[in-house]
């Protein structure tokens, strides 16, 4: 990841500030979890939109704010789909599989989150939760455009 371009530094501190405060399911740093997604990947829009995936959801930032920060068309498209409204979960996951940049975030992100190695314990729960992660990811990947 290059973090010299102006675009992706402008992403990180925007995803620092959004996600300041937060912790994950294994109590490490939520800030963790985008820069993880954003090492695997080389494309600038990529790794912006990876930074920036939860942040909508997760704080205060709106679709206008990315625009206002200079971020472009296809990256805030990408985070805004991303971004869950109060909606069944397979029918956001649906709406994924449309964009092909957040199709791929998507995936790298439920991978990520289906790492039970991250948790200190695991309960029933986040055995339900990777299956369901499991399902959402057999759903991304059939039938790539």
């Amino acid at each position: 990841m290059d973090i010299n371009s102006p675009m992706i530094k402008k992403a990180i501190n925007l995803a620092f500030n959004a996600h300041e405060g937060q912790t994950d399911k294994g109590d490490i740093a939520y800030i963790m979890h985008p820069f993880y997604i954003a090492s695997k990947l080389n494309d600038e829009d990529e790794i912006i939109t990876a930074l920036l995936h939860d942040t909508m959801e997760e704080s205060d930032l709106t679709k206008k704010d990315l625009i206002n920060a200079g971020f472009n068309t296809k990256i805030v498209e990408a985070i805004d789909t991303l971004t869950r409204n109060n909606e069944d979960y397979f029918y956001y996951i649906s709406r994924i599989k449309k964009n092909k940049l957040a199709r791929k975030i998507k995936i790298l992100d439920l991978k990520h989150n289906m790492d039970l190695s991250r948790l200190d314990k695991i309960t029933s729960e986040d055995i339900e939760r990777y299956e369901k992660y499991k399902k959402a990811i057999e759903i991304l990947t059939d039938n790539k455009e």
